[in-house]
């Protein structure tokens, strides 16, 4: 038997590539579901789809909303274009690099869209918040690791730590809710192709921690490094 959160997954896979195959065909797509394409046929794709079909699998259990699904469009090696919706949430987020910026649409599901001239004009400008003089970083707060707490203690004055699951760490930062998302934990590719395409459409900025370059993709190791995103 396929245990429910598996078939799940492999549902909205299908239903997502679907989708992205009637926009284009020869766009060939790597999801969590389809992980096992070999380096050797990926590493000349000028263009990818790269598709986390259900991210925030803790919170998709505890049923608390706080879970994604997340779309990017790769070229070269850098995110172009990224999507995250929440479904519990009824939020959309979306994001172009060097096009137009980020944006976010409540009550997606209740509103019709014609265009995406019409998308934009309904949907919320990325930052939405401006800057204070408090600093906001999206940690965990029950399980805190040392290099976070290493990182807060290096920022000056009133520091606060806020919480939230999945993609929508990214979504805080692009919102201009946070203005730091440390990452001292393992993820994958999957888990913030979409989110880094938002922020940086947003203004903000996806580093990797060892060298300070901006995260790229199709790596032949698709497990991410510690990485930290900001919002400028």
């Amino acid at each position: 038997m396929i245990p429910p959160l598996t078939a799940a997954d492999k549902r909205a896979h299908i239903a997502i590539a679907k989708g992205l195959e009637n926009i284009d065909p020869t766009i060939p797509v790597l999801s969590e579901e389809v992980r096992q394409i070999p380096y050797a046929e990926r590493k000349d794709w000028e263009q990818y789809w790269l598709v986390d079909p259900l991210d925030g699998t803790k919170e998709f259990i505890k049923k608390n909303g706080e879970f994604t699904v997340n779309i990017a469009l790769i070229k070269g090696s850098y995110p172009e274009l990224g999507v995250i919706y929440a479904p519990a949430l009824d939020t959309f987020y979306f994001g172009v690099n060097g096009k137009g910026g980020a944006y976010k649409l409540n009550h997606a599901s209740k509103v019709t869209i014609t265009s995406t001239e019409d998308l934009v004009k309904q949907s919320v400008r990325l930052p939405e918040v401006d800057e204070t003089k408090t600093t906001h970083v999206v940690a965990s707060r029950s399980h805190m690791s040392k290099e976070t707490k290493d990182f807060i203690h290096t920022l000056d004055g009133e520091v606060k730590v806020i919480s939230t699951g999945s993609s929508l760490k990214f979504c805080l930062v692009a919102e201009g809710k946070a203005d730091y998302y440390p990452r001292y934990a393992p993820t994958m590719e999957w888990d913030t192709g979409a989110g880094q395409a938002i922020v940086e459409a947003a203004g903000g900025m996806v580093i990797r921690y060892d060298d300070k370059e901006r995260f790229y993709y199709n790596r032949e190791d698709l497990l991410n490094g510690w990485f930290l995103v900001s919002r400028k």
